[in-house]
């Protein structure tokens, strides 16, 4: 049932990473959340190379878990399925009755399947709906976002979320378009994009749209928010020997996910300490040496893996009572 044209990023390498913590000499089963199913190609791969391993899959977008049910069919109870935002994954476990888990993984951003869907307006390629909710049957939209925040607000979330250079300008200028008429198709943002931004800034940097879409995007989810309290809670839900895996596609992303596993592989003894007392080394550890990015070969397989940054973490110890 697999997807043609999905790619999974960093396929052999997550597998890699969470195998340890899924294959384990001491149960029967073992346990990871997939926070971020998608359309199952990393679970997928788990499910088949690591026997003992089940996967509780998480996804916002009801439409990926359609897919990926299908296409994870052949496993059956070996995975469940739940409809949730990934900052939800401490509720999600309690329902499901579980106290600790063997791993989770976040792959985060914009799924390929929402990409290759045009209505859902993720794309600025093509003309379509200002759309851009990952999960398309609740709350507003980009379109709405457009039509309704004030310049200060538009630009404040260009700034963070798509660090575009030219937000005020472009904030002005959708203020004043939408007076005319209000925005509700992506041509027409494109358009004034390319009119609001100089020419010799269009040429570098990618196209003129991408920053301003991310930053929609971004908005529109809460991801950056969610994401900063997806990963305490999934820091938290790790037993010992689990790990924590994160794929980034952009520098927040990565910044929030850098400063989340410094956080928990800080010990907190004074640095001016000689030595690390019994009890108090730190919690978790970095099986990553800094972001590890795709090689050139899967960049050239892959283009998606372009911009992805990997970072891991793994539980040493419980945390002091």
């Amino acid at each position: 049932m697999s997807d043609p044209r999905h790619v999974p990023v960093l396929l052999d390498r997550v597998v890699a990473l969470v195998a340890p913590a899924l294959e384990r000499t001491d149960r029967e089963r073992t346990l990871l959340v997939d926070a971020t199913l998608g359309l199952g190609g990393h679970t997928e791969a788990v499910l088949e190379r690591c026997p003992q391993a089940h996967v509780i899959g998480i996804d916002r977008d009801p439409h990926a878990l359609e897919r990926s049910k299908a296409r994870l069919a052949p496993y059956g109870e070996r995975v469940r399925f739940v409809h949730a935002v990934y900052d939800e994954i401490g509720e999600v476990l309690d329902d499901l009755g579980h106290r600790t888990v063997d791993g989770v993984l976040f792959d985060l951003g914009v799924s390929s399947m929402q990409l290759d869907v045009r209505e859902r307006g993720f794309a600025y390629a093509e003309d379509a709906p200002l759309d851009m909710r990952m999960n398309d049957t609740d709350g507003p939209t980009a379109a709405d976002v457009l039509n309704t925040y004030p310049a200060h607000d538009l630009t404040r979330i260009l700034q963070q979320y798509g660090e575009e250079r030219f937000a005020r300008r472009i904030a002005d200028a959708v203020v004043r378009e939408r007076e005319r008429q209000p925005f509700d198709r992506s041509a027409r943002l494109v358009e004034l994009l390319y009119a609001s931004i100089p020419a010799p800034a269009r040429r570098t940097g990618g196209h003129p749209a991408k920053r301003t879409f991310q930053a929609l995007r971004i908005e529109v989810n809460d991801e950056l928010s969610a994401l900063r309290r997806a990963l305490p809670a999934a820091i938290e839900a790790i037993g010992v020997g689990g790990r924590v895996v994160v794929m980034s596609y952009h520098s927040l992303e990565d910044r929030i996910t850098k400063h989340a596993f410094a956080d928990a592989t800080r010990s907190d003894v004074p640095p001016d300490l000689p030595f690390v007392p019994a009890g108090h080394e730190p919690r978790l550890r970095l099986i990553t040496r800094g972001a590890e990015k795709a090689t050139a070969a899967e960049i050239a397989a892959n283009p998606r893996a372009a911009s992805v940054r990997l970072r891991a973490v793994e539980r040493l110890r419980e945390a002091a009572a």
